[in-house]
């Protein structure tokens, strides 16, 4: 397929996304706030988030310089919440390391926190014209089925068989790099989908192995299927005089950084943790079960029973260190997990 960059990039020009919200700049800072956001998200989820962060943030130096709880509750509701921790550290980075100025080259980007191979290729394209192959989620799509790649694209081996075939097929001219970089992601977003793909109007029809030996719905292939686990948790939505009680996760790990639920170990009955914590008498609290509600994660399944319990007098104790309390009518700038925002929502609307 000698023309593939040729096909690909005269079909963007026609046919490709145009008018996205950060594809008028040249601005690395920009750029790269997209292609973190970008990562395993849908552009029309990330458009909204874009325009806020860039509102709250509007240079690298303003995100170095808020607290990472700040930028965790903003943004609360786009999942992989390590995006957002390393998006701050790699802000921090760039005003000690960089002395403010955002890197543009692939070298120096691949360096910053949550930066990798093909996310820095993409920023020293769209920001510098680098020459650069990429390898996101759509781009593995596209050329397992225009070449017949077999394998699970995230093996080790197949990984490697589709950068070398990444760069083989990279554009001579570098003016033309980030048109071609933006035709391979757009072409898997748009035409080349997972399910259901647009055969009859992809520009590599002619030439696509999938479509020629009928493969086209299997491959590339899939990540060999394991049950995830499923695990239990009893969280507590303890109320009290229009607040409800929060415990802050630590940096790392599931929900890193955001504000959840506190737990109520597996075997003890709601009320009875909520005597201990706060030193009251079973008279003034009131516990009842609401409607459970099961979250997916990436690696396990999470099943939620979630118990309100009302507080009938302010607690005597206080708890965890990192518990806190916040007003239910403050819910909205919290940095909170879905589940937890669901939860809370269904109590405060």
């Amino acid at each position: 397929m000698s023309d593939f960059a040729t096909l690909l990039t005269v079909w963007q020009r026609a046919h490709g996304r145009h008018g996205l919200p950060w594809q008028s700049s040249r601005d690395p800072y920009r750029i790269w706030l997209s292609e973190i956001m970008l990562q395993q998200t849908q552009v029309t989820t990330v458009i909204p988030y874009y325009a806020r962060f860039l509102a709250r943030f509007p240079d690298v130096a303003a995100l170095a310089a808020a607290p990472v709880e700040d930028v965790m509750a903003l943004w609360s509701g786009l999942g992989y919440y390590a995006r957002a921790r390393n998006l701050h550290r790699a802000a921090c980075a760039v005003m000690t390391e960089h002395g403010g100025r955002f890197p543009v080259t692939a070298t120096a980007l691949a360096g910053l926190p949550g930066v990798g191979r093909s996310t820095a290729a993409a920023i020293a394209a769209f920001a510098s014209n680098e020459r650069g192959a990429i390898l996101d989620g759509n781009v593995k799509r596209v050329l397992c089925r225009a070449f017949g790649i077999e394998g699970f694209p995230g093996e080790r081996a197949v990984e490697e068989r589709l950068w070398a075939l990444a760069e083989s097929l990279l554009p001579s001219h570098g003016e033309d790099i980030g048109i071609y970089l933006q035709a391979q992601m757009d072409l898997g977003a748009i035409v080349c989908t997972r399910t259901r793909p647009a055969c009859e109007r992809c520009p590599l029809a002619g030439a696509c192995a999938a479509r020629q030996t009928n493969r086209v719905a299997e491959l590339p292939t899939p990540r060999p299927r394991k049950t995830p686990p499923r695990r239990a948790a009893t969280l507590a939505v303890v109320i009290h005089d229009g607040r409800v009680l929060l415990e802050r996760r630590p940096p790392t790990g599931i929900w890193g950084g955001l504000l959840t639920l506190p737990e109520v170990p597996a075997g003890m009955a709601s009320d009875l943790w909520a005597a201990r914590n706060f030193a009251l008498d079973a008279a003034c609290i009131e516990a009842r079960a609401l409607a459970p509600l099961t979250h997916t994660f990436t690696h396990f399944t999470l099943d939620i029973a979630p118990w309100r319990i009302d507080l009938a007098q302010a607690p005597r104790a206080q708890g965890a260190p990192a518990w806190q309390w916040l007003p239910l009518a403050q819910l909205t700038g919290a940095a909170l997990p879905t589940p937890v925002r669901k939860i809370l929502e269904g109590i405060a609307g």
